[in-house]
């Protein structure tokens, strides 16, 4: 036991030199780092790491900037949201406290990106592994316009990440295929950008004996992310970069609404050890699971006007805001500071409802009958009136142009909300023939 102590020991002292190096002698002094964060194991221990590496560094020298990023994707398991963020707060207190250069960044998807607006709002069904449409969106996007950002204001970047060849076969494949001999940085996909993993020959046994035997020095307790662990029979959820990263939601902390997994047993695990408040959410995951194919609850066109399974019908969207708005209030009981969706999410969503001319829905009256309290939504209801009728009174002459009109600024929007807007010409000739075919006859 002696001597796989020592030998651990040595491996870390290694690392931690290794980082020190990099941190002093890269030549260009000028370029941050950027470190994704997510709060579990890997994560934690890279952090660890670098944080020791500046301790053993003349405060003088310490001049490159380190930026923390965690990505909330506003879905992620609350329980872990909650854990997160007092993490967060402690390594900018204690950062500051000790001269560190160590800044953290919150990313989140836009309004427009959120899981809410685009499956309750718009209609998206529930991702599968054809149909991806999260990962960009949620975590991909977010993270990619930071790095960017950082590139613009300081030229390149080095982005370090807790990826280890232990976690899996198919994460050790692409870091033996990445890596450079002799190089400790590899090129990224982005411009200016350059991927260092510190941690990635590191054994699972030797992570936790780390975590275990060397306390936080941002004050964080180690054994509440163990027992955390030990609860979910999880993991956590890398810094995603690309959509090639595989679904976090079987044996890993990631967003509670994952459906491209058959069950989450992270979350499972957690309401066995005893956190009961998340079982709706369990619930509301398995209802988007199970109805993600019925023919009855989608329309039979897609958004671009070709037939095929399309967005979820309107008594399906309001159904699963319902379903959300009462797990919300439940969980509210026990926990103020917990959202499910936020407010601009509801607005997003009304907004949306409106564009795909729902009316018989209101996201008002589902909230207020829920929550017994009123959600003045009167505002954006009159906004939008107030543009349809403009434009009713401009088609006065051809009411069918109205109709047409709506579907091409609609058609617009949607893709308007997508990373690529390849084929966006070809939808809109699409969608006038066919209301000229349909005119002639």
């Amino acid at each position: 036991m002696r001597n796989i102590l020592k030998m651990n020991r040595s491996i870390f002292s290694y690392i931690i030199s290794e980082i020190s190096d990099q941190y002093l002698y890269d030549e260009n002094t000028e370029r941050p780092w950027i470190v994704g964060f997510s709060g579990g194991k890997d994560s934690t221990l890279l952090l660890q790491l670098v944080w020791k590496a500046l301790e053993g560094i003349l405060k003088e020298k310490r001049k490159r900037e380190i930026y923390i990023v965690c990505n909330d994707t506003l879905v992620e398991n609350p329980k872990i949201v909650v854990f997160v963020e007092n993490v967060l707060h402690k390594i900018e207190q204690a950062a500051t406290k000790q001269s560190m250069p160590i800044y953290v960044h919150r990313t989140t998807p836009r309004l427009e990106d959120s899981f809410w607006v685009n499956l309750i709002g718009r209609g998206y069904p529930a991702p599968n592994s054809s149909f991806r449409w999260c990962t960009e969106r949620l975590k991909i996007n977010p993270t990619t316009r930071l790095i960017l950002d950082t590139v613009s204001n300081k030229g390149e970047v080095i982005i370090l990440l807790g990826t280890r060849k232990d976690e899996s076969a198919s994460r050790a494949k692409s870091l033996k295929r990445h890596n450079i001999i002799g190089k400790r940085l590899r090129k990224h996909f982005l411009p200016n950008a350059y991927i260092y993993s510190p941690i990635q020959n590191v054994t699972n046994d030797e992570l936790w004996q780390y975590l275990q035997q060397n306390s936080s020095p941002w004050g964080a307790n180690n054994k509440e992310l163990i027992t955390l662990y030990k609860d979910a029979a999880g993991g956590d959820c890398p810094l995603v970069l690309d959509i090639s990263t595989p679904a976090c939601g079987q044996s890993r902390f990631g967003c509670w609404v994952c459906t491209l997994i058959k069950k989450d047993r992270s979350m499972e695990g957690l309401v066995d050890s005893g956190n009961e408040w998340l079982e709706p959410l369990i619930d509301i995951r398995d209802l988007l699971l199970k109805s993600r194919d019925k023919d009855s609850w989608r329309m039979n066109f897609r958004r671009n006007g070709q037939p095929g399974k399309g967005p979820y019908r309107a008594f399906a969207r309001a159904y699963f805001l319902r379903r959300l708005l009462m797990a919300q209030k439940k969980i509210k009981k026990e926990f103020k500071d917990i959202d499910l969706i936020t407010h601009q999410e509801l607005v997003a969503i009304q907004i949306n409802w409106y564009r795909d001319r729902i009316y018989n829905y209101k996201v008002s009256n589902e909230y207020n009958r829920i929550f017994k309290e009123d959600l003045d939504m009167r505002d954006h209801d009159e906004q939008f009136r107030i543009e349809e009728e403009l434009l009713k009174n401009i088609c006065k002459d051809n009411p069918g142009d109205f109709g047409l009109i709506q579907d091409l600024l609609s058609l617009q929007k949607n893709k308007s909300l997508m990373l690529r807007k390849r084929g966006l010409l070809n939808d809109i000739e699409n969608r006038i023939e066919s209301f000229l075919e349909k005119s002639k006859n």
